[in-house]
């Protein structure tokens, strides 16, 4: 009889739903001594509406519990296989441009094999800062200082829509470029900079599509990184 006494008098405060919980999970032994009350528990089914019983409810909610967790499970080995992927293909991109022995080929190299690799629809590039035998070329002119500055105050790639950029007119079609990734190309940090900081900007590469959620803002950087850095360690060879 004690038990009964956590209950609050029914004429001074009515019973409610709290005091029940409270006086069950403070009693476990409740539904030991009274097993028939839970195999009589009737729930409405989330999925119709019959009545079933406490089991089936419970059974119910440990299989849609299993099922998102095989969903998460499926959506973290599809994102290994697609880094796997990606990974393979920086690979190779990086090991065809150390194999090219012709410096002057290599930013045009460097687009075309980003353009194939990973299926961008357009890829623009501009190095300046090149040694004497290289101003000649087609990527060493034709970028104002504004752009140079926009390259070295882009401390990581840039994403998002078209926003009428000087660098969009360096693609094949700048009228079909809807979103970009801007990335900029840079060297070691120079001697005297302090620790953590960048050198200054030395080309840029623009990458470009019709698509809008191709490179969209809120989209990840650290893979563009990558390919900025050895896009950088690359090109250093006109410099």
């Amino acid at each position: 009889m004690s038990n009964y006494t956590n209950f609050p008098s029914a004429i001074g405060s009515p019973i409610t739903e709290e005091d029940i919980a409270n006086y069950l999970v403070n009693t476990p032994d409740f539904f030991e001594r009274h097993a028939e009350l839970l195999a009589g528990v009737q729930l409405a089914s989330p999925h119709s509406q019959r009545a079933v019983s406490l089991q089936e409810r419970q059974a119910t909610l440990l299989r849609e519990k299993i099922r998102m967790l095989e969903q998460r499970i499926m959506d973290m080995i599809r994102n290994v296989n697609e880094n796997m992927v990606l990974s393979d293909k920086l690979l190779q991109w990086a090991h065809t441009l150390f194999l090219n022995a012709d410096p002057q080929n290599l930013p045009q190299l460097i687009a075309n094999e980003l353009a194939n690799q990973f299926s961008v629809p357009q890829v623009g590039i501009k190095v300046w800062g090149v040694a004497p035998q290289h101003q000649g070329c087609t990527f060493a002119w034709g970028v104002s200082d504004d752009a140079k500055l926009f390259a070295t105050s882009l401390t990581e790639p840039f994403c998002g829509v078209n926003t009428g950029l000087e660098a969009i007119n360096w693609l094949p079609d700048p009228q079909a470029a809807v979103s970009l990734a801007i990335l900029p190309l840079r060297g070691l940090p120079e001697a005297g900079t302090a620790h953590g900081g960048l050198a200054p900007a030395f080309g840029l590469l623009v990458l470009a599509s019709p698509d809008a959620q191709r490179f969209n803002s809120t989209m990840g950087t650290e893979f563009l990184a990558r390919i900025a850095e050895l896009a950088s360690a690359a090109l250093s060879r006109l410099r």
